[in-house]
């Protein structure tokens, strides 16, 4: 019933067929952040895969401001014809709507999913001088302590303070955040102990954690990481169901013709098995999701849902 409602639910595509010869000019994909980070890296290679299948050149927008939200609002504003996508991820696609007040945009009614890019796990890690070697006994230990233990993340409404806030209302453990201006200064501050805990994405701690700087406990996917295999999920650390993965997905406004949107889904999931792409993937410690678009609406609908009570029982705001 659940699934059925949720693909009821699902933005309406257009249904004018448009011309087989799609794309004739340049595909604009926005992204709603700054040049460099993971959201950037995935668009750019998705657009260069697309490039080299269709021929047309793909030009990435990066639009920042707002948590992505000022590009959202862009790309859902833009013409329904396939020639303007988002590389939207779980902040601006299921998180925003409840971290912002007055969204200018809605991440279901606004767009048309296209394809499920890939996820990237967070790994819990705490710095070696904390006493717990697992997840249990890290969360024995803040419930013993409350109050005493510190985790960091990237800023408000980060991915790290979102994941943090759902470990710690799926377990109880009290733990205080500590916002810094983004992930790698919360990385250094807790190697040098200035603070215990980070639950953040996997590839910027793998390095630390092998060499021995930091100690990992789990990991929010629902299966092992490759990178990491002896590392246990925090579902098999007594958690069932626990699952707190970033993720990311190329959206198009609303009353795209859905031949167009076919067409874009089956490319970038071919694209998305090419060597060049697997091996980006790889570097940013990300895992490729291709699927349908309905499968990933349901994705975006069911994060909405479950990410609200987080950031109301975290009291979690923006910067």
């Amino acid at each position: 019933m659940l699934a059925a409602a949720a693909i009821a639910a699902l933005p309406a595509y257009a249904q004018t067929v448009s011309p087989a010869s799609y794309p004739t000019r340049p595909i604009h994909i926005i992204v709603p952040f700054t040049p460099g980070g993971s959201t950037d890296i995935l668009a750019r290679a998705i657009g260069i895969e697309l490039t080299k299948a269709w021929g047309q050149p793909v030009i990435i927008d990066n639009v920042a401001g707002a948590g992505g939200s000022v590009g959202a609002d862009r790309a859902a504003r833009a013409a329904p014809d396939g020639y303007t996508l988002l590389m939207g991820h779980i902040g601006t696609l299921a998180v925003n709507p409840s971290l912002y007040p007055a969204l200018p945009y809605d991440p279901v009614k606004s767009f048309a999913p296209v394809a499920w890019v890939a996820r990237v796990p967070n790994v819990l890690v705490v710095h070696p001088s904390v006493k717990a070697t697992s997840v249990k006994e890290l969360v024995a230990l803040a419930k013993a302590n409350p109050g005493k233990l510190n985790y960091g993340s990237g800023g408000n409404g980060s991915a790290a303070n979102l994941a943090t806030e759902y470990f710690k209302l799926q377990t109880g453990a009290s733990i205080l955040h500590i916002p810094y201006r983004g992930t790698v200064p919360a990385i250094t501050d807790l190697m040098g102990g200035q603070i215990q805990v980070l639950f953040t994405g996997a590839p910027a701690v793998l390095g630390q954690i092998k060499n021995g700087q930091l100690r990992a406990l789990a990991v929010s996917s629902p299966t092992r990481l490759a990178a990491l295999p002896d590392l246990p999920t925090v579902a098999e650390s007594g958690y069932k169901g626990f699952e707190a993965d970033q993720w990311y997905g190329v959206v198009t406004p609303t009353g795209t013709p859905r031949d167009i949107v076919n067409k874009l889904n089956a490319q970038i999931n071919q694209s998305l098995a090419a060597p060049e792409l697997k091996a980006r993937l790889n570097n940013e410690g990300a895992i490729a999701m291709p699927t349908t678009p309905e499968v990933f609406g349901q994705l975006i609908m069911r994060e909405i849902a479950r990410w609200k009570p987080v950031i109301q029982s975290g009291r979690v705001k923006a910067d």
